[in-house]
Formats: C-alpha cells, sequence, structure tokens
C-alpha cells in the first residue's frame, strides 16, 4: 500500500503511480522514494528562501510543488541537497545512492515522459561513491549454537525460520512472505525485491526443519491457510515479529543481539557457503537474488585461515633455497 499523505501533489503522485504500475517497483520502494521526494521538495523550500531558514523541516507543505517550481531547480541545487543529506542529516551512502536514484528517476519521468521540462538537471548527478564494507555474520561455530540454543514455546517454527536463514539466505520480508503453495519438493519459491519471484533449492536441513513445523502448525482457526509460518494469533508472521524472534534467540544463544539480525543471519549464509561451499560467485548471485554482482562481492572477503591457504597453494610455496 501506497503511504502518500495529504500533502503530495499530483505531480509527484502521478510519478509514484508510474513507478509502481509501469517500473514494477515495490510498494515499499515507492514510498520510500516518496518520503526522499518530500525531504528534497522541503529543503529546496528554505533554499529558494520561499520559507525562513529556521523552519523546522518536517512542517513545510510541499502541496504547492508545480512544473514551474521544478523547472527553477538546477544541478547545482541537487548537488547541494546530497551534499545537505551527507553533512546535516547524516544520511549514510546506501540511503543517499537510493535518494539520487530517487531524484534521477523522477526527473527522467518528468522529462521524457511527461515533458514537463526542457532540460533535465538530474542526468548530471553522480552517484555517492560508496565505501567498501564488509558484512556482519555468524562464524560457523556461533551458527551451530545459535541452532543448538532455540527452545521455548514455538522452539519448532522458530527453528525452521532460522533454518531457513543460515542456509537460504533469504530476506526476512522473503521468509515471511513463503506460501505453502509455493514449495515443491526440494525448493520454495520466493517473493524478493521488486516483486521478483526466484526459485530457492533447499537442503535435507530445510526440508527437514519444514516437515517438522507442518506437523505441529495450526490448522483451525487460520486466518491465511497458503502463509508458512503463522504468528500466535494465527496469521501470517509479520517481518517484524520475524525479527524480534531471531533477536530473541541470539540472546539465548549468548550472541550480541544489537550486533547481529534477521538480515545478518542472511549474511552469515553467504559467507558460509562462499567460505565452505567454494560457490562461484555468479551462483551466489543469482542465489541470493542480487539485481548487480558488485552487492555479491561484499561476501568474497577472505579471512585469516582463507589467506593463508591462498599462499600456501602457491605451487613454489615448497621451494626452499636448498632446492627442496
Amino acid at each position: 500500500m501506497i503511504d502518500f499523505d495529504n500533502e503530495a501533489p499530483a505531480i509527484i503522485k502521478e510519478f509514484m503511480n508510474y513507478m509502481l504500475a509501469i517500473k514494477n517497483k515495490s510498494p515499499k520502494t515507492v514510498n520510500e522514494y516518496y518520503y526522499d521526494l518530500r525531504t528534497f521538495f522541503r529543503r529546496m523550500k528554505i533554499d529558494k528562501g520561499l520559507v525562513e531558514p529556521q523552519t523546522d523541516l518536517e512542517e513545510i507543505p510541499i502541496k504547492d510543488v508545480d512544473a514551474s517550481f521544478i523547472r527553477d531547480i538546477d544541478l547545482n541545487d541537487l548537488i547541494n541537497f546530497m551534499s545537505y543529506t551527507a553533512q546535516d542529516r547524516s544520511n549514510s551512502p546506501t540511503s543517499r545512492t537510493r535518494k539520487t536514484a530517487c531524484i534521477r528517476s523522477f526527473y527522467k519521468y518528468l522529462y521524457t515522459i511527461k515533458k514537463y521540462i526542457d532540460n533535465n538537471p538530474a542526468a548530471g548527478l553522480e552517484y555517492p561513491k560508496k565505501t567498501e564494507r564488509k558484512p556482519i555474520y555468524l562464524n560457523l561455530e556461533e551458527s551451530q549454537g545459535l541452532l543448538g540454543s532455540i527452545s521455548g514455546e514455538h522452539q519448532i517454527r522458530d527453528y525452521a525460520i532460522i533454518t531457513l536463514f543460515l542456509n537460504c539466505g533469504l530476506r526476512v520480508s522473503e521468509l515471511a512472505g513463503i506460501s505453502i503453495n509455493k514449495i515443491k519438493s526440494n525448493k520454495i519459491k520466493v517473493i524478493g525485491k521488486g516483486n521478483k519471484e526466484r526459485e530457492v533449492p533447499l537442503n535435507k536441513a530445510c526440508i527437514d526443519a519444514i516437515e517438522d513445523y507442518m506437523k505441529v502448525r495450526p490448522v483451525d482457526g487460520v486466518k491465511d491457510k497458503n502463509a508458512l509460518f503463522l504468528s500466535e494469533w494465527k496469521k501470517r508472521i509479520s517481518v517484524r515479529s520475524v525479527q524480534m524472534i531471531v533477536k530473541k534467540h541470539l540472546k539465548i544463544a549468548g550472541l550480541d543481539s544489537e550486533k547481529y539480525s534477521a538480515h545478518k543471519l542472511r549474511h552469515t549464509a553467504a559467507t558460509l557457503m562462499y567460505k565452505y561451499g567454494k560457490v562461484d560467485i555468479r551462483a551466489l548471485q543469482e542465489f541470493l537474488g542480487h539485481d548487480s554482482i558488485q552487492t555479491t562481492t561484499i561476501y568474497t572477503h577472505l579471512d585469516s585461515d582463507q589467506m593463508q591457504e591462498v599462499v600456501d597453494r602457491n605451487p613454489l610455496s615448497g621451494i626452499t633455497r636448498n632446492g627442496k
């Protein structure tokens, strides 16, 4: 559901409907784009002197934003806004990259589709340079400890949830959205980012965990009979509930629930598959549902043991000065 408020001008609503219906963006992404544009135009009103500089950004209306106002914005204004998001709002590179994508898409729509503007200043807006990052993940021993510590009233369900995270590297929304009719033998179909469906293979651990859960999964009074994982209220489990379940079991296992999360279990699965399964990077990309292989490369980092293994495998590693 798109979360427009009463402040959304017609020109933005048209763009959001275009992104949803034509570009097939997910409602979550479209909502984020709306919030980004709302912040952008509020800031533009300050920069253009249309409101007092001390005005609370959240109180600035954008209902009157139209093509005339947009035409008065140039590339320098866009760069100044991105600088503002970095310095004043302390947005992360990921957040600023999304804002850049949003603004570029918006202006491209106005220029090429609606013909509202005669030139596209956002065409020259560059994406923020990404800093190299390494994923936070559980090591093999910690992962085994987490699985071994799961207990409580819903331990069979929770064990299945965490097993799927650690073996399949699912996103939280993908796991919460699993439907029974999408499970076929040793595969499941999940809906990922951009409403894209992909098929994920299941190993024995996952198959056994799902079968065990299906034996105790409620049947009577279930509101969504096709939902795999159910809440205490017999409804499809929510993303927030899944996150809380994972946090609870991380604490029980003695792991830092502030450092680790459900999404970090996705990192864990990807890292363990790459490290121990010798998985090809392209195969890992497809398995995780990444659009770009650049996203997948964060899992190709080498730890100290792997670094030692790499240097030991050098065919010259056994040659010494005396020829042995």
